[in-house]
């Protein structure tokens, strides 16, 4: 990798996750002029096979790097002359963040403080640089029947993790108020498509279905998410890194609310015509509900259309049948996803390099 100081030398966190992964194989060959830094740990939801199609492309590089270890993180700057950041890197599970919360304390606030201390200091040297930072919706909290969630909306998170990532949001915030950081925030609505980790609920109710095994609901399913097809994320992060208002937070979501136990019934309803046999809605199981789930989800995305143009391409019908059929034909991704060996790929792949 050329690492000239006039080229974009971007870091992006966590870019062996689902949205990391997708976002890295749309931006990589959109921008060859740009140098792509990722950097990852690998833990259980990190997948390197996913970047398959970019890993020998001269303008890639990926390092195995936890950004809790500030003395490597520094080194990584220093070596590929990082000038700017999309920083995705998150411990993201709510049920995970329940049962064990200090990991998401650990990586979502003091991960982000890390970077924003070594960005502060190439600040404090005079060398432009752009942080964009990714969050959630479930920072705001839970909404009523009615309204959306606005840029000015108030936080209230409800779970370990949303609270975690409001965390970083606001330290975000204060080191571009405090030290005049040029920084970007997006928070986004709930994530699918291609390679995303079968703990989520849309693979783990495809992966059920196919393996016949019950379909766990948490309390009556009538929750609701607003659900935004992964490339459409893609390109608002683009747009948002790349023009987006210094400062600025940016809501992006799908207008795509739907009860979970609707959306299961969906996914249900094309498994039933892809795969035959028995309906696949005999599966659905109640179960238990999590402790502080919050009811409903809405983003407002009218800013980001105002000001960047940015609006969704994917109707849910189309991009949730997309998402079931790319689960269907990577029958060995999600097996090696819930059998632990795509872990091999990185000892196979990196560690003699």
């Amino acid at each position: 990798m050329d690492n000239d100081s006039t080229k974009k030398n971007i870091l992006i966190t966590g870019g062996a996750g689902f949205i990391g992964s997708n976002l890295l194989l749309y931006l990589v060959p959109k921008y060859p002029d740009y140098n792509f830094i990722n950097i990852d740990c690998l833990t259980y939801a990190a997948n390197l096979s996913n970047l398959k199609k970019i890993e020998n492309l001269d303008n890639y590089s990926f390092k195995k790097v936890d950004i809790r270890d500030v003395k490597t993180l520094r080194d990584i700057f220093k070596e590929f002359n990082v000038n700017s950041l999309i920083h995705l890197a998150a411990e993201s599970h709510v049920d995970r963040s329940i049962d064990g919360p200090g990991d998401f304390i650990s990586t979502n606030i003091i991960g982000t403080f890390n970077l924003l201390e070594i960005v502060r200091e190439k600040h404090m040297d005079g060398e432009p640089f752009r942080f964009h930072h990714v969050s959630t919706d479930e920072v705001y909290g839970s909404l009523g029947d009615e309204g959306f969630f606005t840029e000015e909306t108030s936080y209230k998170p409800n779970s370990p993790y949303s609270a975690s990532k409001a965390s970083g949001d606001h330290l975000v915030r204060a080191y571009h108020k405090t030290y005049g950081l040029d920084v970007v925030t997006t928070n986004c609505s709930n994530n699918y498509g291609p390679y995303q980790f079968p703990e989520k609920l849309i693979p783990l109710m495809i992966k059920n279905c196919k393996d016949r095994k019950q379909l766990p609901v948490y309390g009556d399913g009538k929750n609701v998410r607003d659900w935004l097809y992964v490339e459409d994320h893609c390109t608002a992060l683009d747009l948002v890194f790349h023009k987006g208002g210094s400062g600025k937070t940016y809501n992006v979501g799908g207008h795509n609310e739907i009860t979970n136990i609707e959306l299961i019934k969906l996914i249900c309803s094309i498994l039933d015509e892809k795969l035959g046999g028995k309906s696949h809605e005999k599966l659905i199981t109640f179960v238990k509900d999590r402790p502080g789930h919050d009811k409903r989800y809405a983003i407002d995305a009218s800013l980001i259309e105002r000001e960047l143009g940015w609006t969704p391409k994917y109707k849910f019908s189309n991009g949730l049948r997309t998402t079931v059929e790319w689960y269907l034909e990577n029958n060995e991704w999600l097996d090696n996803c819930c059998s632990g060996n795509y872990l091999k790929y990185y000892e196979n792949m990196y560690t003699n390099r």
